[in-house]
């Protein structure tokens, strides 16, 4: 044990990055943990889609035009974040949706610390959609 003392008191530097590098590490796994709960793969959202959960596609309203999924609803990120309670009113499963999922998912973050347990990003956005020759629906 006094080994131990005499080794940190002579090498305080190290150990600090040594704890500092251990307390990083931890950070970005529990990030990462919660980060995956809320993101959907595309067959979980295709299941909670089913399920009666409602997309909203947090996207502008020209791409939103361009392409979106089935019964999508358009409610831009800054519209739905000044507002979530009103866009978000029943108690039915959410998912957002954005191009990539990064926009998305940031969106999803910020309500869940706002108390919207229910809402959830589509990992990988619609490139992903696409990707996997799913169906979008153009304008309206």
């Amino acid at each position: 044990m006094q080994q131990i003392i005499e080794f940190t008191t002579n090498n305080a530097l190290l150990v600090a990055g040594l704890v500092a590098s251990g307390l990083a590490v931890l950070f970005y796994e529990l990030r990462a943990k919660q980060r995956d709960i809320a993101s959907l793969s595309i067959p979980q959202a295709v299941r909670l889609i089913n399920d009666g959960g409602r997309v909203v596609d947090v996207r502008p309203s020209e791409q939103f035009l361009n392409g979106h999924l089935l019964d999508a609803r358009n409610v831009p990120e800054p519209e739905l974040l000044a507002d979530p309670g009103d866009k978000l009113s029943d108690s039915g499963n959410v998912l957002l949706v954005c191009d990539s999922g990064a926009t998305s998912g940031g969106c999803v973050a910020r309500l869940r610390k706002a108390g919207h347990e229910n809402v959830f990003n589509l990992r990988g956005g619609l490139e992903e959609w696409r990707r996997d020759n799913l169906p979008l629906v153009s304008g309206k």
